[in-house]
Order: structure tokens, then sequence, then C-alpha cells
């Protein structure tokens, strides 16, 4: 398992616990005991927790450990709201903006995720999941949209990667990027916008679901 791997398992792995309160509020995270359980060495560890900080599921601090923080579901609702909307506007100005050469490499890279599907490898899919909106993120050929979608997603990273692990999430997640790129390669705006916030929609209505599985 390579260290980026190892890593995003943590960070997916604590995720569930902080959002299904297994970790509660307050509780501290003791990296010894988190590498004895993961088995990793402090680096993939920190990493980890830099990125659960940058979500504001863990509050790190200087020669303390890391606190678990509340979630705060009106801010990540909020959160996805925004999100849906920008994504929305990189896919609606994909429509009109990709060159041949992005519209061939979303095509492609869509019907790659086909065999992660096939495998029900969340793993694969998880990552091919970045990729692919990275792609609309470049086809909107904005810059100052890109670093917005960008910086938006790297808060809501954990949240998009876990809801992945609901059962059968990642098949409903490929039939709904089918539709964003059928829309995208008719350059039907009207149908990219809707479709991807129909698709972040479902993403935060999973993640909701699976929080208040496991707490009952």
């Amino acid at each position: 398992m390579t260290k980026n791997t190892l890593t995003d398992k943590i960070v997916s792995q604590l995720t569930q616990d902080i959002v299904s309160k297994r970790l509660a509020p307050g509780e501290a995270l003791d990296e010894m005991r988190l590498g004895q359980r993961f088995g990793a060495s402090r680096t993939p560890i920190r990493e980890a927790l830099r990125q659960l900080s940058a979500s504001g599921l863990v509050e790190l601090r200087p020669h303390r450990a890391p606190l678990i923080m509340a979630t705060d579901l009106a801010q990540l609702r909020d959160m996805f709201d925004v999100m849906a909307e920008l994504e929305a506007l990189c896919a609606m100005r994909s429509c009109t903006r990709m060159t041949a050469r992005q519209r061939h490499e979303l095509d492609a890279h869509h019907r790659s995720m086909a065999v992660a599907v096939r495998d029900g490898d969340v793993e694969v899919y998880r990552q091919g999941n970045v990729t692919f909106h990275a792609i609309l993120y470049e086809g909107a050929h904005s810059p100052y949209l890109k670093h917005l979608a960008q910086a938006t997603r790297q808060r809501l990273a954990p949240h998009r990667g876990v809801q992945l692990e609901a059962p059968a999430r990642i098949a409903q997640s490929y039939a709904e990027h089918d539709e964003i790129v059928n829309a995208i390669l008719r350059g039907d705006e009207f149908q990219a916008g809707d479709a991807i916030r129909r698709h972040l929609m479902v993403t935060q209505e999973t993640l909701s679901e699976m929080a208040v599985e496991k707490v009952a």
C-alpha cells in the first residue's frame, strides 16, 4: 500500500468515526495509537490529520494532541450547496469551452472508472472521482473558478470520500457522472449544471444517511 493510499484510508476511517460519533467531540487523538491501529508511520498519520484539520473535523494544537471537533451540520450543508454551484458552473462552462482533447479525456476517464464499479473497488473509484472533477475544473478554462472549486473541494474531501463507501454508492455515482458527461458532450449547459447539482445533493444525502445509520 502506497503512502498516499494509506493516508486516504486513514482519512476515510477517521472521517467515518467522527461523523458516526464513535470519536466524540473534544476527544484527543494519540498519534502513536493511531500508528498502531493503522500500521502506519508518523508521516501518513500526520498528513491525514492535516487533511482532517483542513475540513474542520480535527483541531491541530502545537505541542498537544489533536482534538476531535463537533461536526457543524448547518455549515456542512452550506458548503455542499456552494460546492454544487461551483461545480455546476464548471460543467456549464465546459460545455462550450472544453477543447476536443479535453472532451476525449473526460469521456475516456469516465469509461475507465467503470472497471472500479464492476470490481466494487471503492479506493480506485475514489481516486478516479477526484480526477473526474478535476477535469471539469480544467475544462471551464477559468483559473479563478478552478481555484475556488479546488479550495472548497479540499474542505469537503473527507466527507465526499467516505460517502462512496455506502452500499451501491459507487454504481449510483457512476450513473450520475454518466449524465454529466453526456450533457457536456452534447453541449447542453442546462442539463450539465442540473446533473451536477443533483449529483452533489445525493452525495450530501448519502453522507447524512450514513451518519444516522451508524449512530443508530
